[in-house]
């Protein structure tokens, strides 16, 4: 059973980094720098370019990472709308991804630039005329960009995780790039917002984006003065309902007072300021809100805000999916170990804390190879699945199961010892030695376990004491 090799912590959260930053009302052009450099950062890969569909079909690379000799050959290269066409005509489809491999591609002159590199040897090695693309879709699903990786850094062609890591960056890096091109168009209309209440009236109630008018002083302080129709469908609430209601009443304070301090920030500051918040719907249902309140107007009478919004919920989603990824297992859900390290940190601080004991159970699984010997690598990963559901299940409330790698599972205890693991141990073994479905061999597993005590090492010497006991565990078993 092959595993593909799990995204490093690191390169996830560089993700979530430049996820925020893509939706946190930047320019374009830092928009579309910020993807190319998120993907080389943060997915693992060497060169990263970004082609920005023009208002007559063409694309130009506006944004090159990853290599000097890339961004001098390809930056700002102009090429026609039916760029694409002949390539996707070969490709592979990877979900929303197009894979073009190198073998497919007709004898001739290589139209592009082609990096020089050694050809790395297997059959899913990466070839340097191998092209993996991404197109970039606004929230109309209108394609604005493609986005086109090389050079992973494995030097194998990608496996389904970052396919689809790779897919949910793309999806994101689209809105954004539409929502940076409404920005730019919004702080270019801005200037002629002051000079003309008729423009900004146009503007306003014209603009994709969600505008209000909040006042920040006087007797109306607080409350919303005006919405435009986008304001209200993303909201779900119509002009009458939100014109006159304070701002706060539909903002869930994750912090005491958090929407009053932020108003009063507001009125002090000179500087538009970003926000993300937890809206609630007429339905009850909670969105997220990310966007920007700026003071558009502070001669005679109250000073008034400018908001603007966006619903950034699917962003929100598509980081916790993120995370997702970074801690848990993605054969069997189960926390990875790392997961398991951040939980161990705090068990141990807690045992230190309260003095009783825990326990880190160690277990392997006897005869698992002969289900891949004999019912193939599909069967294989139906038991670890259908394992890891048991093991999870046995356990007590609180108590962590991991996933270490190939048939090794690790078991995470606080505040356990004597009586109550040995029961825990029992459980363990009898819900791993149960048949599995559509599958002759009985697999059952050997259990090693070591205290965990105020005076217990790291992480990793313990799950070394847990395995030397568990192969002692199987050496002695009759």
């Amino acid at each position: 059973m092959l595993n593909e090799p799990s995204v490093p912590l690191t390169a996830v959260r560089r993700l979530y980094e430049v996820s925020a930053r893509m939706g946190a009302g930047r320019s374009l052009a830092e928009t579309l720098q910020a993807v190319v450099d998120g993907v080389v950062d943060g997915l693992g890969f060497g060169i990263a370019v970004l082609n920005l569909r023009q208002p007559d079909g063409k694309f130009e690379v506006i944004a090159v990472s990853g290599s000097p000799e890339a961004r001098e050959a390809l930056l700002g290269t102009i090429s026609a709308a039916d760029i694409f066409d002949a390539e996707f005509a070969l490709a592979d489809e990877w979900g929303g991804l197009r894979f073009v491999p190198h073998e497919r591609l007709p004898e001739g002159d290589v139209v592009g630039w082609v990096p020089d590199v050694p050809m790395a040897s297997g059959p899913d090695a990466w070839h340097p005329l191998d092209a993996l693309f991404a197109p970039l879709y606004s929230s109309e699903n209108e394609l604005v960009g493609m986005l086109s990786v090389d050079l992973p850094e494995d030097q194998r062609r990608p496996g389904p995780i970052h396919r689809e890591l790779l897919e949910i960056f793309a999806t994101q890096a689209g809105l954004a790039i539409d929502k940076a091109r409404l920005t730019d168009q919004l702080l270019a209309e801005k200037a002629r917002l002051e000079a003309s209440e008729a423009t900004f009236r146009m503007v306003f109630e014209g603009a994709g984006n969600g505008m209000a008018t909040v006042a920040l002083g006087g007797p109306e302080a607080g409350r919303i003065l005006r919405v435009n129709d986008a304001f209200c469908q993303i909201t779900g609430y119509d002009a009458g309902q939100l014109v006159g209601a304070a701002a706060g009443a539909f903002l869930r304070d994750e912090q005491p007072e958090q929407t009053r301090r932020e108003l009063a920030r507001l009125a002090r500051s000179k500087t538009p300021y970003r926000f993300e918040r937890i809206f609630s719907q007429p339905s009850g249902n909670e969105i997220w809100l990310g966007g920007t309140a700026a003071i558009v107007a502070e001669s005679t009478g109250p000073r008034i805000l400018l908001v603007q919004i966006d619903d950034v919920t699917a962003r929100k989603d598509a980081e916790r999916e993120l995370r997702h990824h970074a801690a848990h297992d993605p054969l069997t859900g189960l926390p990875n170990r790392r997961l398991l390290q951040r939980r161990f940190d705090l068990v141990l601080e807690r045992t230190r804390s309260s003095g009783r004991p825990g326990a880190l159970l160690f277990c392997d699984l006897n005869h698992f190879k002969l289900i891949n010997d004999g019912h193939g690598h599909e069967a294989g990963d139906r038991a670890l699945r259908e394992i890891a559901a048991r093991l999870t299940t046995a356990v007590r409330h609180g108590d962590t199961v991991a996933r270490l790698g190939g048939d090794e599972f690790a078991i995470l205890a606080e505040d356990i010892a004597d009586e109550a693991l040995q029961a825990l141990i029992t459980r363990l073994e009898a819900a791993v030695s149960r048949p599995l479905e559509g599958i002759t061999t009985q697999v059952t597993t050997a259990i090693g376990t070591t205290p965990i005590t105020p005076t217990s090492p790291d992480l990793d010497t313990l799950l070394h004491t847990a395995d030397q006991a568990m192969y002692a565990t199987k050496h002695h078993r009759p």
